[in-house]
């Protein structure tokens, strides 16, 4: 036992939640952000400004054509299972064999892709890793035992991962359909305090193809958090903490709810009154890539998902247009409601001393 703990230590394979579960799952919403959601929001402001470059194929491969952010979206599955192995420090023999096995667990994953990137990668990763330079001909073992077990895996189990991820996803929109008001709650509470915590909501929302209602509840807990946190503690941060929580990410006050979990009530409760909000009036629903769900107003890419679903939705009929109505949902949905609920929330707390001044400060 001691010589597979040293063996284990040796080759930096750490079995832990923190590496899994926050670290490589962190690494793959960056991965997606790098490729699908960046190819979408190309596609977009190509289509939109009528930009040739960006709207007409630049390559056609088996028949297939290409724009720049097609391309961009095709690599979706490399990206995130290099972006995994980066997260966990693999050699470079085992990084760059991950780009095969991520685009092959993508691709039998189908809509349940990144799901199965998460799962293969990291197995074949930690594999590669622990036969990597044991050998004098490293060049051709690792890249070859890791490849083969990863695409293995990925015949073996992402189909069913892309189907079990899909089903419990299908299955949260289904019950925000049926039940906007309460499942609008759930989703936009759970899913807003995933994106404070130190895990990625966006990849949550991307493993289970979160969009529609349920993708609109999403993103307005999302909102409550960033936007939330943003303006309860400008006093303490000023306009440097404004932005780095309002489109950067709320994930900077975990130390302080650490300290004292009641700052955490505001945002909190403001995401359990938004989420049925956005779901029972405006019906907010995000049809743009699934990573989009869990991003809130970081870099304002829950509200160019939105937009791109809009987009498409015209495009395809489902939607006639895009009103003045959609457009005043999704700003009080993502600004408005957030700033001014939880500050009134805010304030009744400190008045009450359960949140003092500073309990918010960042370093």
């Amino acid at each position: 036992m001691d010589g597979l703990k040293e063996f284990l230590k040796r080759k930096d394979i750490e079995i832990s939640l923190q590496r899994y579960g926050i670290e490589a799952l962190g690494a793959m919403a960056q991965g997606l952000f790098c490729s699908l959601l960046i190819g979408t929001i190309i596609n977009t402001i190509g289509t939109q400004f009528g930009i040739p470059f960006l709207t007409q194929p630049i390559a056609t491969i088996q028949e297939v054509p290409y724009t720049v952010g097609g391309l961009a979206t095709a690599m979706s599955g490399p990206a995130m299972a290099v972006a995994i192995a980066f997260a966990l420090e693999a050699p470079p023999l085992v990084l760059f064999s991950e780009i095969t096995i991520g685009f092959a667990a993508n691709a039998l994953g189908g809509a349940g892709g990144p799901l199965s990137v998460l799962f293969v990668a990291i197995l074949s990763c930690e594999l590669g890793k622990a036969v990597s330079k044991e050998t004098r001909v490293d060049i051709l073992v690792t890249p070859l035992i890791t490849i083969g077990i990863g695409v293995f895996l990925s015949w073996l189990i992402a189909p069913g991962l892309g189907k079990a991820a899909m089903m419990v996803g299908n299955a949260i929109m289904w019950a925000t359909e049926l039940q906007p008001f309460l499942m609008g709650i759930l989703v936009s509470v759970l899913v807003g305090i995933a994106l404070t915590l130190p895990i990625s909501s966006a990849a949550i929302c991307a493993a289970l193809g979160l969009t529609g209602l349920a993708g609109g509840a999403a993103l307005a807990g999302c909102c409550a958090q960033m936007v939330g946190f943003a303006v309860i503690s400008f006093k303490e941060n000023g306009f440097g903490g404004l932005v780095s929580q309002g489109i950067g990410t709320s994930m900077l006050q975990m130390p302080n709810i650490m300290k004292n979990p009641a700052v955490w009530i505001a945002p909190t409760v403001t995401s359990a009154i938004t989420g049925p909000i956005a779901t029972c009036i405006f019906h907010l629903q995000m049809n743009g890539a699934p990573v989009s769900s869990g991003m809130g107003t970081c870099g304002l890419v829950g509200q160019l998902g939105v937009y791109s679903g809009w987009v498409a939705d015209v495009a395809s009929g489902a939607k006639t247009s895009i009103t003045g109505f959609d457009w005043v949902g999704l700003v009080m949905i993502s600004f408005i409601f957030p700033a001014v609920i939880s500050l009134f929330i805010d304030a009744l707390l400190r008045d009450t001393g359960a949140v003092k001044d500073g309990d918010m400060a960042l370093d």
